[in-house]
């Protein structure tokens, strides 16, 4: 009887300290989890999750939508194009080529097109940044535009490409705002520069970087409009509309 009190004293602690120690282990966190599902039946199959997801997230509805809006923006390019050498020609501007940054498309997709106005084509495009102040909290596609200073917004209208000169960004061309609307562009700084930031080719569904207001492009895409504004005999007009 001494030996089996004696063997309880001695066994009963360390049963304490086993209790104590697995109440003290951290527990697995439930929030890891994105899908309430059993682990055998997500492992059964690449395509459990159709069975916990509703799929209708994944409909491809907003990539028709914005094909359906990108066919209109390049139709309308021709319209553009018509009004911009009118007044190209009636201001004394170059009427060979203009750039047409149309802000009704995302900025994942290419929108800074370079147009040919004088045999009617559309020659190049390419992705350009909006200010983020244009950005609407909550709403993927909707932009806000103005002329004020430290809005940090893009400005609608037409510009004047004037001189290029070496900035933050390196090169870089000053703007000249021509309408109410972004007549305050040198002002403000608004220029036409590149950043490293911005890709070479779409990124459509992803956004790209979003400038203080300037309409920036990538290095590479700034090399070529480079090309077109040094052999310009006369001023190229730039213009942002939506």
């Amino acid at each position: 009887m001494k030996t089996l009190n004696k063997l309880i004293s001695i066994v009963a602690p360390l049963v304490a300290s086993i209790q104590v120690t697995g109440n003290a282990l951290p527990k697995k966190n439930k929030a890891l989890h994105t899908i309430d599902a059993p682990v055998s039946k997500l492992q059964d199959s690449r395509y459990n999750f159709t069975d916990v997801l509703d799929l209708n997230i994944f409909s491809d509805s907003s990539e028709t939508v914005i094909d359906v809006a990108y066919k209109a923006a390049i139709n309308r390019l021709k319209q553009q194009a018509a009004a911009i050498k009118s007044y190209a020609q009636a201001n004394h501007y170059n009427s060979e080529y203009c750039f047409l940054v149309d802000m009704s498309l995302p900025s994942g997709k290419n929108r800074f097109f370079v147009y040919n106005i004088k045999e009617d084509v559309l020659e190049t495009a390419s992705l350009v940044s909006h200010g983020f102040g244009s950005t609407v909290k909550g709403s993927e596609a909707e932009l806000i535009f103005s002329n004020n200073n430290y809005s940090f917004k893009t400005s609608l209208g037409k510009y004047k490409i004037g001189s290029s000169y070496n900035g933050t960004y390196g090169l870089a061309y000053k703007l000249y705002g021509l309408d109410s609307t972004n007549s305050k562009a040198f002002q403000r700084a608004i220029v036409l520069h590149s950043d490293i930031h911005i890709p070479e080719s779409e990124a459509y569904p992803n956004k790209i970087f979003q400038s203080a207001g300037c309409p920036a492009v990538s290095p590479g895409f700034l090399s070529v409009l480079s090309q077109y504004i040094k052999v310009a005999k006369k001023p190229i007009l730039m213009w942002i509309y939506k």
